[in-house]
């Protein structure tokens, strides 16, 4: 689930980088503040997304923290944190709890059975202060087991099940912005569920694991390319109307660095790759 929402660094102004940086920074720390070491091995990305969009659309004011990291030593790095940054971190443990779950039953790994356990803990202290966003990750993972043990062959009905749950994410608040944020999340979500499955589709024909994409009948490879491009971009336009309909103003450009050309990167990487081991 993890990895797909990225900035693209070669397009951001120097400014940006450092203020998206700092708020990354921010939520490593926050990690460690909600659960530890552990905590801080579950940063990505994505959660930064969201947290820098919940900054500028409730125009939060941010508590900037010098200090040095034992990753990186040499320097002192600059962390930005606010009230989004608990939330996103709070989040983050919750998606990465039944991430590594669901890992453990399709793989077998003990080391994240392992690390799942020692999460449990943090894991039910957040299920307490948001009730509503943890029972929303519980019932999609039962809605998607359920899908994958019945080879639902819908790719619309099975990505959905992402989209209606990161939608309930996004609504960090249920007020005036709680619907665009849905849809955002919606949207958003249903992309990550499909590019997810299709980097993996190669690897689960061979192990005999259930992917939607499967069940994609086309005459060719090309028309199945064509298919794939125009359902995410399609997605990932549906997403960025969302956004615009909000009144975001700081951070702006980094927000559209990601909805624009950031969560694509992968994408390309992908069929680089792909390119590059043809015969």
């Amino acid at each position: 689930m993890f990895g797909y929402i990225n900035v693209n660094r070669k397009e951001l102004k120097e400014a940006d980088e450092k203020t998206y940086q700092a708020y990354y920074c921010g939520l490593c720390r926050q990690l460690k503040n909600e659960a530890g070491i552990k905590g801080q091995m579950l940063l990505n990305y994505d959660m930064t997304f969201l947290l820098i969009l919940l900054t500028g659309l409730y125009e939060l004011e941010h508590e900037e923290i010098s200090y040095r990291c034992a990753v990186h030593p040499a320097s002192k790095k600059t962390a930005y944190i606010n009230e989004a940054t608990e939330y996103a971190a709070a989040m983050d443990v919750v998606l990465s709890y039944h991430s590594l779950q669901d890992d453990y039953e399709d793989d077998g790994s003990h080391i994240k059975q392992a690390i799942a356990k020692a999460l449990k803990k943090d894991y039910n202290r957040i299920s307490i202060r948001y009730p509503r966003q943890v029972q929303a990750v519980e019932d999609y993972m039962k809605k998607l087991a359920e899908a994958e043990k019945r080879k639902e062959s819908n790719i619309d009905i099975v990505a959905g099940y992402t989209g209606e749950m990161l939608g309930q994410l996004f609504q960090w608040k249920q007020d005036e912005w709680a619907k665009d944020l849905d849809s955002m999340g919606f949207y958003m979500g249903k992309f990550i569920y499909l590019l997810d499955a299709y980097e993996d589709l190669k690897k689960d024909q061979k192990k005999g694991s259930y992917n939607p994409f499967a069940y994609v009948s086309m005459e060719s490879k090309e028309e199945y390319e064509t298919f794939c491009r125009s359902t995410l971009t399609c997605l990932m336009a549906e997403c960025a109307k969302s956004f615009e309909r909000m009144p975001i103003l700081e951070h702006a450009e980094i927000l559209r660095n990601i909805l624009y050309s950031g969560v694509w990167t992968k994408y390309e990487y992908l069929k680089l790759k792909e390119k590059k081991t043809k015969p």
